[in-house]
């Protein structure tokens, strides 16, 4: 670990207490804290990766690491809660509308990856130790799936979210979308999307503070809820978090208005961590004024 702290001094980082370090690198590891010192290093092709700052200490790194480690765990949360939802109000409408407890199997009601989803969908289930899974295998053979409500609870929320892709744009299909105050089927299939990838982001530990997202967000301006108005959707960059963020947050107070996601995280942007950019996160510079973080 010593050999570690005197290579990020050589490159120009500052220490008050090496030992403190070297038990922080000990327990994240050097690789991983990479990922918060780059953005403040010269990563041209020399190799050298100098700080471009003299300022700057291993204290402020690991402030901005402990930062980005939890907003995961808030963001985990939150879409956990998100997640519980999506899955009970798909199960229900497509039950009901349908009157088919295993409505994911008929192969009529997609417009594509049928075969791929189905076989995913299998083995998610197969993997499952719940007891209500060991339950209907030991009752009954067929159909080789348990119902929609036991074999959607217990798929990945990614595999959930490319059901729903996969699925034609019917009523149902809109009715889904539509009970989170969401008109435009493409802009569901796309929080779906990008949240399912977040969360993902977030159970593997990824960073996600300054990240550029693969999923570009997709941003309406007709939602039955206040989101964002027109002039300010064209500001907005799509593949950073604050899109996420808000998001998550339209999704949250649709499912539940009293939910404190909103407290919670301005209370963590308000931390006196001085090397954070909201900007590095995509926030514009009047989000507070935006409908739906007023």
């Amino acid at each position: 670990m010593s050999e570690q702290v005197d290579k990020l001094e050589s490159k120009g980082l500052l220490f008050d207490d090496k030992k403190e370090a070297e038990q922080f690198l000990f327990d994240v590891s050097y690789y991983r804290l990479r990922a918060y010192t780059y953005p403040f290093q010269d990563n041209s092709d020399d190799g050298e990766h100098l700080f471009v700052r003299d300022d700057i200490h291993f204290s402020e790194i690991t402030d901005l690491y402990k930062f980005d480690r939890d907003l995961r765990y808030l963001l985990f949360n939150a879409i956990a809660r998100i997640e519980v939802s999506i899955r009970a109000r798909m199960t229900q409408i497509y039950s009901e509308q349908t009157r088919d407890s295993h409505w994911f199997l008929n192969k009529e009601l997609y417009r594509c990856d049928f075969d791929r989803l189905i076989e995913d969908i299998g083995a998610d289930v197969n993997r499952s130790n719940e007891e209500f899974i060991k339950h209907y295998y030991n009752k009954y053979e067929e159909p080789e799936l348990p119902p929609c409500w036991m074999s959607l609870e217990v798929v990945s929320f990614g595999t959930l979210s490319r059901l729903y892709q996969s699925l034609k744009k019917d009523d149902n299909k809109k009715r889904l979308a539509q009970s989170y105050g969401i008109a435009d089927i493409n802009v569901f299939e796309n929080w779906f999307h990008a949240i399912s990838n977040l969360r993902n982001c977030c159970a593997h530990h990824g960073r996600i503070w300054n990240r550029r997202f693969m999923v570009n967000m997709v941003l309406p301006y007709n939602t039955s809820r206040l989101f964002m108005d027109r002039e300010s959707l064209n500001t907005v960059k799509r593949n950073k978090l604050f899109p996420l963020l808000s998001a998550i947050k339209y999704l949250l107070d649709s499912i539940d208005e009293s939910n404190n996601f909103k407290d919670f995280l301005l209370s963590m942007l308000n931390r006196n961590i001085r090397l954070l950019s909201l900007r590095d996160m995509g926030f514009p510079s009047n989000w507070k004024q935006l409908s739906i973080w007023r």
